[in-house]
């Protein structure tokens, strides 16, 4: 097994479920000020500022009104258990602070799931991003407005590998982009440009007791060779995490799939269900062969696909961006076309 001297370095260090529903400000692009913080599992039209007061806020409006100085109208709109970790005055003087000079942000991303909306927005030089998470009541359950750090060297730096999707079907981008606030991952080199794929249907990640692997509609999903290539890493054994939310930091990847591909660019597929993967190392791979089911192993939060792409730099695995034979750049929200298993 390889896993220990060439996967590890680079898998993800966190679960799916990174935590949404917490309200972050910086201040001017220095500390962070955590403000308050609640986790939920994979969680889930513009107006001008002249809005009717007594109106409640949409979402969408959300940076709008933040720019206008609507300070009382949007911590009205706060969720309880915001309101109890930041007051009215702090939230002004941060937001005041953070805002001092952008003209308007962006919305780059909406995202609904398991009742929760999560929306982000840049400003117009990328510098600086807002995101925010609204429950099904619409209030604001979270919020963050950070700095966004650059990685411009590597951003473009993307595979020669043309990849396919890793699954059946279409799959939410849960995790995936340029900037910390579509895909957490993007603050850690080792797992910059990964993506985290969920299975959804009609804005739900799972249907009937949300403690249950079963109840998710990932879970057993066949994970398909994005590629052809050469198996170097096949780990299985690992259970699979239940009640869904407990998750195994020890062995962060779980289960796992790493496949080299003929340039010598690596393709790695994390957390697997126990016991399905059917490849073993040395064994060559076809695009769209079946490797295993989707299972919730290791540190993961629920049942997803973990999908990243690495190459040897300086004798060191370094994560690239992905070119995915659809042409596409998805990000956090998106829906990704899958294949058809072979």
């Amino acid at each position: 097994m390889i896993w220990n001297n060439m996967a590890e370095k680079f898998i993800y260090p966190r679960s799916l479920a990174a935590p949404l529903l917490i309200a972050v400000l910086a201040l001017g692009g220095c500390s962070t000020v955590t403000v308050g913080q609640k986790e939920a599992q994979t969680v889930n039209q513009q107006s001008k500022a002249g809005t009717n007061k007594t109106e409640r806020i949409g979402g969408k409006e959300i940076a709008d009104q933040l720019l206008a100085g609507e300070y009382e109208r949007l911590y009205a709109q706060f969720s309880e258990s915001l309101k109890s970790v930041v007051t009215l005055k702090d939230f002004r003087s941060m937001g005041q602070t953070f805002t001092q000079g952008i003209p308007s942000f962006k919305l780059l991303s909406s995202l609904r799931l398991n009742g929760y909306e999560s929306l982000v927005w840049n400003e117009p030089h990328g510098s600086r991003g807002l995101t925010a998470t609204i429950d099904d009541k619409g209030s604001i359950a979270g919020i963050q407005i950070l700095d966004h750090p650059s990685y411009s060297a590597t951003d473009h730096a993307y595979s020669k590998t043309k990849f396919s999707y890793p699954f059946q079907g279409d799959w939410l981008v849960y995790w995936g982009g340029n900037n910390r606030f579509l895909n957490y991952h993007y603050e850690y080199e080792q797992v910059r440009y990964a993506y985290d794929f969920v299975k959804v249907k009609d804005g739900f990640s799972y249907e009937g007791d949300p403690k249950l692997n079963q109840s998710y509609f990932a879970f057993d999903q066949p994970v398909l060779a994005p590629a052809d290539g050469i198996v170097v890493e096949a780990m299985d054994g690992i259970p699979d995490n239940e009640p869904v939310g407990t998750m195994n930091e020890d062995q962060p990847a779980g289960n796992v799939v790493t496949l080299r591909q003929n340039n010598g660019e690596y393709s790695t597929m994390a957390h697997f269900k126990k016991g399905s993967i059917r490849v073993r190392k040395g064994d060559a791979v076809a695009a769209g062969q079946i490797l295993g089911q989707c299972g919730n192993s290791g540190n993961s939060s629920e049942p997803h696909i973990h999908f990243q792409v690495a190459t040897l730099m300086n004798n060191a695995m370094t994560t690239i961006p992905i070119s995915f034979k659809d042409g596409k750049k998805p990000i956090r929200g998106d829906m990704a076309a899958g294949n058809k298993p072979k």
